[in-house]
């Protein structure tokens, strides 16, 4: 009787732990789903661990390289990765991949966009079915440590497979049940036992090798149910990614058959079922014998991975983006395309500004050809560069602009802003420069020869050598970087540059102000060169000796009338 009350508590128990869990899950889901409408929009609290974004979520742009994508300089001049965690409101692998892709892959094409626009306007417009959406991808998730890809890449490393030894193996249990009828029980158990016990030891050696490739295999899983799901949903605005999703599944449908014999091992001893289909499969292999048969159907069927991954990250990007624009309330607009039969390149911002700034100036500016920036520093050049850099990217690949109003070409961007010194090839600051530079140059070529136009940015152009050398060089530069088919927007210090580049550049300038001994910045572009000289004033401002700021102002204001550099010195006078 006791046995059996005994036995009664523990099946309550267990009871009661299963129902705990069930509750538990369906209260997690309600809160997901509950956040997923209330703090739509509200800002990413993701945190990202040291080289995910350049090691593993970026695997996916590896894997699609073209040309004319946004290179790493430019990349990184214009601190990419913190739009990118900006921007990331995914939930999936593919979406996090995918959405590292496009913002380093500007579109070229307006149908490519407007298709994208469509996506995203009705995530944006359909609540429900949105939140459907994000369940889908919140269930597949994002894997333990690495890129899909890097998993794949993994897998080629096995070769080809045969389960040909598995086979065999399983003849030798055959043959040692069979000689218990044959010979005698004595004997076939002798020869079963040593059997199972060769069988074992290869076994686990081959278990082992194949562990670590198990994890790619269940996310292909969660993959393909995902596509399934998806591919159900009745959203005819995806039809075209539905209808490829269910194809991509079709063809691989023998992957996931029967995958629970290779994906369903439990920890021994915790389930009586589990413990028995454990030793089944180390008597007949028989996960080892479907892991081959997966990975074989795996190396047939890339492409339709590729193609899963890249349909679902492209839905979840178009989510992203509304939920982003969400979250920037009316502080964006849609970017409008000039065709490119249209006379020369052309950009017109309006109320333009950064993305990463908390209260920004918005500026407007209209160019038909370069723009030649001067001012002092921290007067707002660098910034307004790659806020414009910025919104030209933005622009052609998630089709949202920080600004009021864009109006422009289709561009290919590059810049030059943020180099430092290469220590590991040995070249200095000006070697890196000059060779950032070059390849603006060649792009910009190349923009020409396939018809289309560049947008360039440099910042300091040729900071790194003399005065006279580079204001000769960053003059010829910086015309051949502006032409019919191109844009450059440059910052400099160099005053002479305004006139010498005078009808090939717009110039525009940034200035301070300097009020009761302190300093100012409005951050506002103003049209013309930069006509303040402030720069030996703040010295005062920020509590220089009164003698040296007197002695600089003097030496400047005779080099101004005289044209020749002359010591001088606070109790000399001024000839």
């Amino acid at each position: 009787m006791e046995y059996f009350i005994f036995a009664g508590v523990m099946l309550l128990f267990i009871v009661l732990i299963m129902v705990k869990g069930y509750l538990d899950s369906r209260r997690e889901q309600k809160n997901f789903e509950k956040r997923l409408t209330e703090r739509y929009g509200e800002p990413v609290q993701r945190e990202y661990k040291a080289g995910e974004l350049e090691e593993h979520i970026a695997m996916y742009y590896q894997k699609h390289k073209e040309a004319h994508q946004i290179d790493d300089i430019t990349w990184y001049d214009l601190n990419m990765d913190a739009i990118y965690r900006k921007i990331n409101y995914s939930h999936s692998a593919a979406g996090d991949e995918y959405l590292y892709y496009r913002l380093r892959t500007p579109l070229q094409s307006e149908e490519e966009l407007e298709h994208s626009e469509q996506h995203i306007r009705y995530f944006m417009e359909h609540e429900k079915e949105r939140a459907a959406m994000q369940k889908h991808f919140a269930k597949l998730g994002r894997m333990q440590k690495y890129s899909l890809y890097e998993y794949l890449d993994y897998l080629d490393t096995l070769g080809e497979r045969n389960s040909v030894r598995y086979y065999l193996a399983v003849a030798l249990v055959l043959i040692g049940i069979g000689s218990m009828f044959y010979y005698s029980v004595g004997v076939g158990l002798c020869i079963l036992l040593v059997v199972l016990c060769r069988n074992m030891m290869f076994y686990y050696k081959e278990q082992k090798e194949i562990e670590p490739y198990l994890t790619s295999f269940r996310y292909i899983i969660r993959l393909m149910e995902s596509a399934q799901e998806i591919g159900k949903e009745p959203i005819a605005e995806i039809a075209r990614e539905r209808e490829g999703l269910l194809e991509c599944c079709k063809k691989m449908d023998g992957f996931r058959r029967n995958s629970f014999i290779v994906l369903s091992g439990g920890v021994p001893g915790t389930n009586p079922l589990d413990l028995i289909f454990d030793y089944l499969r180390m008597i007949f292999y028989l996960d080892l014998i479907k892991f081959n048969q997966m990975l074989h159907l795996l190396q047939k069927h890339p492409a339709e991975i590729d193609r899963m991954v890249t349909l679902i990250g492209g839905l979840e990007t178009a989510v992203v983006i509304g939920e982003y624009r969400t979250g920037l309330g009316g502080g964006y607009c849609v970017p409008v395309f000039r065709p490119e039969e249209e006379r020369g390149a052309f950009l017109k911002m309006e109320k333009l500004y950064h993305p990463l700034l908390n209260d920004p100036v918005k500026n407007d500016i209209e160019v038909r050809k370069g723009v030649l920036l001067t001012g002092s520093n921290a007067s707002g050049k660098s910034t307004f560069l790659r806020a414009a850099a910025l919104n030209a990217i933005l622009a052609q690949t998630i089709h949202t602009c920080m600004a009021d109003s864009y109006v422009g070409s289709m561009f290919y961007v590059y810049s030059s802003m943020s180099l430092q010194d290469d220590l590991e090839s040995g070249d200095s600051y000006y070697m890196v420069e000059v060779k950032s530079i070059r390849r603006i140059l060649e792009k910009v070529r190349e923009a020409e020869n396939d018809k289309k136009h560049a947008l360039c940015f440099v910042d300091e152009v040729l900071r790194g050598t003399n005065t006279v050398e580079r204001i000769a060089a960053s003059t010829q530069i910086l015309k051949a970087l502006a032409g019919k088919n191109a844009i450059c927007f440059a910052a400099t210090h160099d005053l002479e540059l305004t006139k010498l580049l005078d009808g090939i550049y717009e110039n525009y300038h940034f200035e301070e102000e300097i009020a009761d001994e302190d300093i100012f910045f409005p951050y506002r572009l103003q049209k013309g060169p930069a006509v303040s000289r402030n720069a030996i004033a703040l010295l005062k401002v920020l509590g220089y000796e009164e003698n040296l700021v007197k002695d600089a102002e003097t030496m400047a204001e005779a080099f101004l009338r005289t044209g020749k550099w002359e010591m001088r010195f606070s109790n000399e006078k001024m000839p």
